[in-house]
């Protein structure tokens, strides 16, 4: 973050090329900062034993224990020299739990004579099970001795606190420790990147200070006082980055867009057969606000499942074209694009009938353009595009292509943006004769502190009313492993709710024709299979319709949807699905945004617990959308106890979309806020957590703004350039120039 030269120095000159090959491949470090960088996960005190009783499965674990028994085991064996091979069980205790230590051939001697009862040591090594006890096989190990020979050693990891750090098994983390030691005097060069005012103004040490104390913490207090400086310099190095990205925006000419005052705005509320709710009248409110600047609006709208978003970006596409402009929506697939397109022209009746007979005074054209169109459809939509007939433009990432041109645009409004790349918003953006408002939409709620970080450079409206009418929906979750007949039950509930005149989903983590692999539908889903379920791949669509056709729902008309049927044939099953024709859409999560049919009541989510919190949440808001209530039922073979079936529970138990989106943050991590991979494997954030640290974010941003309104160039303040150099490599910095 701070590098300088004695900072960008690498590793291999510092540490040799073995050591910093290993650390490059594992775990990301090339440079002296980067080691630096890489601060302990927790710390142990000297005397006081680590708790054994909560260690994960499968995972790579450092613990401080002590030796309470070590017995050598004698048999026989083919492999070994004399017939007889031996194997050392030492086992470690602190106290309240014990955990087995297992040694074989050649490599019980060492251990053998050092590893005696009372020895107190570090071990790492990746837990498993054996004979249904927890033990670490082989575990690399580090003695911590009180006696003046191991004195110098036990020094090494900084007084009377042990740091132990994230390591891999090529790397232990005593090993990171000796090299974080060898590295630690360059900490006495790093640029401090805070404008000296906010760092006293705060209370904070200096980044010297703060590297030093991480490192080589001689008391608790240094350890707070370390992690306090760190996550100001993460969360306000970020936010200094999107401050500057928003400054940017305000300095760009945009066409001001404002409604007139008797245009096709006004026609399309008067003939509207509800009143907006409070909360989107707000919304709506700040939209045209925004709309009416000589800047580009960069504004992001998120809400609940159900709270009226579409309705809110029409009411802003008809402002856009009442001021003679064009708007476009931009979907992620092609079947939300239809929905999209369907419901806008049922929602505008004739208003939408522009150029022909019948269409009202105000009326305009919208038009629907995705790749899959006849070549005649297509030529006459890019006419429509080109010459303004057409005021509204739905469609997909085929709106990009270089042959698609369009007279006016005024606003682009892009639906589940984490679904699409930086790159093809950006294209999009490009065809304006001066850049276009832009309106990002997301049915995904996002807590707060998310919303200041990946959405950062874009200010944030929030829809968190349902309107008037919408039902209630129930959920459970249906244990088919422990309760069979509970499975039973479930589609004896479907056939009622189709025998009272309504719909259901059934939906599969996967699709299941003959090429499918198994191991790529498996991918599919946001979460992990666990346990069990990855003894068996997921459940397919094709072999799930084909069973209940079959079977429990034997009689009622079923029919499948998934993402690799040909276009024409998926929007053709959506209309008879729409119409009432089908019974049951047996489906993948192709029906996970944007579709509407209000007279679906009932879905069925197997293999439940490989999706995550906020996709079953977004499959969930596909039911309940008309007057009669809903019912999601979610399928899952975890056990009671498995962090699975928690998922589940926390899911079933509130459709608090705001609640839910914090349990599904606390469980993926952030993911990288700034790059394009928005999953918790990749995080740029170290010490920083936006869930807890919601405070510093937010203060962070309102000093990030007036140190960028003062000097956006940050002239005056070169350690805060070079962090945010640091912070911004090549993708990063792409991410944020198209964001």
């Amino acid at each position: 973050m701070d590098l300088v030269p004695a900072l960008q120095e690498p590793l291999k000159k510092v540490l040799g090329p073995a050591t910093a090959k290993v650390m490059a491949e594992h775990l990301g470090l090339h440079t002296v900062g980067d080691l630096l960088h890489h601060y302990p996960r927790r710390y142990e005190e000297r005397g006081q034993l680590t708790h054994l009783a909560d260690l994960p499965m499968d995972e790579h674990v450092t613990v401080v224990a002590q030796v309470a028994d070590a017995r050598l085991h004698t048999f026989a064996s083919s492999k070994a020299p004399r017939g007889k091979g031996q194997r050392l069980e030492v086992t470690i205790t602190d106290g309240s739990g014990r955990l087995q230590l297992v040694f074989f051939g050649n490599g019980v001697h060492k251990p053998h004579k050092e590893l005696l009862p009372g020895t107190r040591a570090m071990f790492a090594g990746k837990v498993s099970v054996f004979n249904r006890r927890l033990q670490l096989a082989h575990p690399a190990y580090e003695l911590l001795r009180g006696d003046t020979e191991g004195e110098e050693t036990v020094e090494s990891w900084a007084g009377a606190l042990i740091p132990l750090y994230p390591a891999t098994a090529k790397l232990e983390s005593w090993k990171l420790a000796k090299a974080i030691q060898t590295v630690l005097p360059s900490a006495q060069e790093a640029v401090d990147p805070l404008p000296e005012s906010l760092r006293e103004g705060r209370g904070l040490v200096s980044l010297p200070e703060a590297l030093l104390k991480i490192h080589r913490p001689h008391t608790k207090a240094d350890i707070e006082d370390a992690r306090a400086r760190l996550k100001w310099d993460e969360a306000f190095v970020l936010q200094i980055a999107l401050a500057r990205r928003r400054h940017a925006e305000t300095q760009l000419p945009a066409v001001p867009r404002k409604p007139g005052p008797d245009g096709l705005l006004t026609a399309f509320d008067d003939r509207l057969p509800f009143t907006l709710t409070d909360g989107q009248q707000k919304v709506s409110r700040e939209i045209f606000d925004d709309l009416a600047t000589d800047h580009p609006m960069h504004r992001l709208l998120q809400g609940e499942v159900g709270s009226g978003k579409t309705l809110v970006a029409l009411r802003a596409m008809l402002a856009v074209v009442d001021s003679g402009g064009q708007a476009v929506m931009l979907a992620p697939t092609e079947v939300l694009a239809q929905q999209h397109h369907r419901s806008v022209v049922e929602m505008m009746g004739e208003l939408a009938e522009g150029g022909m007979l019948g269409g009202a005074e105000h009326a305009t054209k919208v038009v629907l353009l995705t790749g899959s169109m006849g070549a005649a459809a297509r030529r006459h939509a890019l006419l429509d595009l080109a010459t303004g007939e057409a005021g509204i433009v739905i469609g997909t990432h085929a709106l990009i292509e270089d042959k698609v041109q369009f007279h006016d645009l005024g606003l682009v409004v892009v639906d589940e943006q984490h679904r699409f790349g930086v790159e093809q918003r950006d294209a999009l953006r490009g065809k304006g004769k001066q850049p276009p408002h832009l309106l990002v939409m997301t049915a995904t709620p996002i807590p707060r502190t998310v919303a200041m970080t990946v959405f950062g450079d874009l200010e944030t409206s929030v829809l968190d009313q349902l309107p008037a009418g919408r039902s209630p929906i129930a959920s459970h979750v249906v244990p088919a492993a422990d309760k069979p007949h509970f499975l039973a039950r479930a589609w004896e509930r479907v056939r009622e709710e189709v025998s009272g005149g309504h719909q259901a989903y059934v939906v599969c983590p996967r699709i299941g024709d003959e090429d499918d692999d198994p191991k790529k539908g498996a991918k599919q889903s946001k979460q992990p299979p666990e346990g069990d379920a990855d003894k068996r791949p997921p459940l397919a669509v094709l072999d799930v319709a084909e069973s209940l056709a079959k079977g429990p729902l034997q009689g009622l008309k079923v029919e499948v949807l998934h993402g690799r049927m040909q276009p024409d044939d998926k929007d053709a099953v959506m209309r008879r699905f729409a119409a009432g024709e089908t019974d049951v859409l047996v489906a993948t999560t192709v029906i996970e945004v944007g579709v509407n049919v209000p007279n679906a009541t009932a879905m069925v989510i197997m293999d439940a617990d490989r999706f995550g919190v906020s996709q079953l949440h977004q499959l969930r808001g596909r039911v309940g959308r008309g007057s009669a209530p809903g019912l999601c039922l979610l399928v899952s073979e975890m056990p009671e106890a498995s962090a699975a079936r928690q998922r589940l529970n926390a899911v079933a138990s509130t459709r608090d979309g705001f609640e839910l989106s914090r349990i599904d943050l606390e469980q993926r991590r952030e993911g990288d806020v700034l790059g394009q991979a928005q999953s918790g494997a990749r995080t740029s954030l170290r010490v920083l957590a936006v869930i807890e640290d919601e405070e510093i974010i937010a203060e962070a941003r309102q000093e990030a703004a007036a140190v960028v309104a003062a000097d956006p160039e940050l002239t005056g303040l070169p350690g805060l350039r070079t962090a945010l150099e640091a912070l911004l490599d090549e993708e990063r910095e792409q991410y944020l120039e198209k964001g």
